[in-house]
């Protein structure tokens, strides 16, 4: 994609990644119940994200032609289950993908997620995991069509409580 141009986050982005947290906050919203308004959550999540990526990751802007198109954020994580090899226990995480409407379409998020992976690979990372909602088709397409697979399938009931 001519024009298109991937690089680390720097303090000047925080007013666009706030406003892409909330543009990802606010579809996943559309989609499911579950999720809070963007504009509620921006600030914290943010600060949570970038200080997660900043210790053991990365923040990765998209820019198309020097106007931000997105970003990809994600860290190292390490933990202890048991029932898996301790090379499935060290996996990249991939927080957060968001590309901007009006750049979606054009592959950006692919380009995101491949640099994320240089990042990982060169911290001898060999596995990546990410989640989705499972009604984000879009989101998910665009995760299969850069080589993510399903891992685990995470299922959900509400319980009516006049029901029981």
């Amino acid at each position: 994609m001519d024009g298109l141009t991937i690089r680390p986050s720097v303090a000047s982005d925080r007013p666009n990644l706030r406003r892409a947290v909330i543009e990802l906050q606010d579809h996943e919203r559309s989609l499911h119940s579950s999720r809070r308004p963007g504009a509620e959550i921006a600030d914290d999540y943010l600060a949570w994200m970038l200080g997660q990526a900043g210790e053991k990751g990365a923040a990765l802007i998209a820019e198309f032609d020097g106007a931000f198109a997105g970003f990809v954020a994600g860290w190292i994580e390490i933990t202890e289950n048991i029932a898996e090899t301790p090379e499935s226990n060290r996996f990249g995480y991939v927080s957060d993908v968001c590309v901007l409407p009006a750049y979606r379409g054009r592959r950006v998020a692919s380009r995101l997620l491949e640099a994320m992976e240089r990042h990982f690979h060169g911290a001898g990372v060999a596995r990546i995991r990410m989640w989705s909602l499972a009604v984000n088709r879009a989101a998910r397409a665009a995760y299969e069509r850069s080589g993510y697979r399903a891992y685990e399938v995470l299922y959900e009931k509400l319980v009516d409580p006049d029901g029981l």
